[in-house]
C-alpha cells in the first residue's frame, strides 16, 4: 500500500485460490488486456518442482471475464456471468455436471463421447455420482489423480467404463484438466479447482476453456501419454487398491511419463 499498490483481500468467508493475472495496456489508442490463468501458484520455489499448465492470452472474451471477476473480488461490482470461465463457489460443479450430462447425450445419439479428468483429488460426491452416471450410460471416462480418490473404477453395473491412474515421480503432478469429447468438438478446461468440497463450495476457483487447436492437441497428447499402458504408473482397482505398474510382461521397464514430457518440452524450446 505504501508503494501505491492496492491490496484487496477478496470475498469474506471464501479463500481466493484461483491463479489469475490481468495486465491492461493502451496500445495504438486502444486498451488491450493480457490475461494469464494457471493451475499453479505464482511461487518460484514450488514452480521448480510442480507440474502445472497456464494460459497466456489476449482473447477479448477472456479479458472481459477476468475484468468482471477482479471487479467482483474487489467489491466494485456484483456477481457476474462469464462467457469463457467456470467460477466457484457457484459455477464449477454446476458447469462440469452439465458438461458430463452433455457427454451422456452425445453417446445416446451415437456421437463421439468421452471424459478425461486430471486433478489432485477427487472426493466430491456430486461429481463422482455424475461420472458413475456417465459410465453406466456407456461414456468412457479416464481419471488421472495424484492423491485422494473416492471414485471406484471397474465396478460391474456402476463404473465399468471408468479407469483411474496416478503418476508419481520427480515432479509433483499439480495441474487440473477437464476434457469432454463433445461429439467430435472437444472442450478442454484448465484451472485451479480440485474436486473437493472446499474447492467447489468454500473457495474462489477458476477454470478456463482452451480453444487454440495447438493447445488442445498438446493437452490431449500429454493426457493420453500418462494413461498409456506402456507408461509406468499406479492403477486403481475396484477394491480401492493401488496397483503399481513398473514393468511389462517381459520384465522390461515401462516408460517414464515425466521424462517424456520434459524431453518434448526441451525439444520444442530448441526448435
Amino acid at each position: 500500500e505504501q508503494a501505491g499498490v492496492h491490496v484487496v483481500y477478496g470475498m469474506v468467508g471464501l479463500k481466493t485460490h484461483c491463479k489469475l493475472a490481468l495486465v491492461i495496456r493502451q496500445e495504438a489508442g486502444q486498451l488491450v488486456r493480457y490475461c494469464h490463468i494457471g493451475t499453479g501458484n505464482y511461487n518460484p520455489k514450488t514452480a521448480r518442482v510442480y507440474e502445472d499448465f497456464g494460459l497466456l492470452t489476449s482473447r477479448e472474451e477472456v479479458g472481459e471475464d477476468l475484468t468482471k471477476l477482479f471487479n467482483h473480488l474487489s467489491g466494485y461490482a456484483p456477481e457476474a456471468k462469464f462467457k469463457t470461465l467456470l467460477v466457484s463457489p457457484v459455477g464449477v460443479r454446476e458447469g462440469l455436471t452439465e458438461l458430463i450430462d452433455q457427454e451422456i447425450g452425445h453417446h445416446a445419439a451415437g456421437k463421439k463421447s468421452g471424459i478425461d479428468i486430471k486433478v489432485n483429488a477427487l472426493v466430491d460426491e456430486g461429481i463422482i455420482d455424475s461420472l458413475y452416471r456417465a459410465s453406466r450410460a456407456g461414456v468412457p471416462v479416464r481419471v488421472l489423480v495424484r492423491g485422494m480418490c473416492a471414485l471406484k473404477p471397474g465396478v460391474k453395473g456402476l463404473s465399468e467404463n471408468i479407469r483411474v491412474r496416478s503418476i508419481l515421480g520427480r515432479y509433483l503432478e499439480h495441474s487440473r484438466v477437464f476434457r469432454f469429447e463433445g461429439g467430435g468438438d472437444s472442450k478442454i478446461y484448465i484451472g485451479s479447482a480440485d474436486m473437493m468440497h472446499r474447492n467447489l463450495d468454500r473457495r474462489v476457483e477458476v477454470l478456463v476453456r482452451l480453444i487454440e487447436p495447438e493447445h488442445i492437441d498438446r493437452t490431449q497428447t500429454m493426457f493420453s501419454l500418462a494413461m498409456a499402458d506402456d507408461v509406468a504408473g499406479w492403477d486403481l482397482d475396484p477394491d480401492g487398491k493401488w496397483i503399481r505398474k513398473q514393468f511389462d510382461s517381459s520384465g522390461v521397464a515401462l516408460g517414464d511419463f515425466q521424462d517424456a514430457v520434459m524431453h518434448s518440452i526441451t525439444a520444442r524450446q530448441v526448435s
